[in-house]
């Protein structure tokens, strides 16, 4: 039996330009300069408190907590108002649904996102019942902690050894290497091929048609 466990944003889901507008807002709000886009997409993948206080590392006297509140509820409103600015990379929700009906793979989540947002996805796409486990930042340690992918495949009854983590940052390779499971990047997130592969990926994805050969599985279409 596999364990995948896949991250959120920037791996099954396009929600740089909510991210970024999100993070511009909350820093705004507090009569601060926002960080640039590629700051802001740079810490894509930590929790909302790691990522604040990376782009705050420079100015000490920021208020981290109040901006990081800030930011979830901002960008909790932009969906409520504008559900569809953030949609599913291509392939995502027809691998996921093909995976899930397999009865030699599991999936589960780890992703930055608190328990509400992780929730909000699940329902959203119409995932209920296809993720065994579903880490978030709510329950861990930031990444690149590996106690996310720990506690994941505890639940899920598997051997590190026997999941992989397919993610779109070095955070989740870091992560993955951490805790003893193979990882898989991909290359349409926040953060570059070379940077995966330099923090731990065994290979990087161009789309995910290539997932399954990756996962040493046969096409799913012939699985079912």
């Amino acid at each position: 039996m596999k364990l995948v466990v896949f991250d959120v944003d920037g791996t099954l889901v396009d929600s740089q330009h909510a991210i970024v507008a999100a993070m511009t807002a909350a820093y705004v709000n507090h009569g601060l300069e926002p960080p640039s886009r590629t700051a802001i997409t740079g810490v894509v993948g930590l929790s909302v408190a790691e990522a604040v206080a990376e782009l705050s590392r420079q100015a000490p006297g920021h208020p981290r907590e109040a901006i990081g509140e800030a930011f979830k509820t901002i960008f909790r409103e932009s969906h409520a108002h504008a559900p569809d600015e953030s949609g599913l990379y291509d392939g995502a929700a027809d691998v996921i649904y093909r995976l899930s009906a397999r009865d030699d793979v599991m999936l589960a989540l780890a992703t930055g996102n608190s328990r509400r947002g992780v929730e909000r996805f699940v329902e959203r796409f119409g995932f209920e019942g296809r993720f065994v486990a579903t880490q978030c930042a709510d329950d861990a340690p930031s990444k690149p902690h590996p106690a996310m992918l720990l506690q994941a495949c505890a639940e899920a009854g598997v051997l590190a050894q026997d999941a992989v983590m397919v993610g779109d940052t070095t955070f989740d390779m870091l992560m993955a290497r951490a805790a003893g499971v193979r990882a898989i990047g991909v290359d349409w997130g926040y953060h570059p091929p070379e940077r995966l592969l330099a923090a731990g990926a065994e290979r990087v994805l161009g789309g995910f048609g290539e997932l399954m050969p990756a996962l040493g599985l046969a096409d799913p279409a012939e699985a079912i």
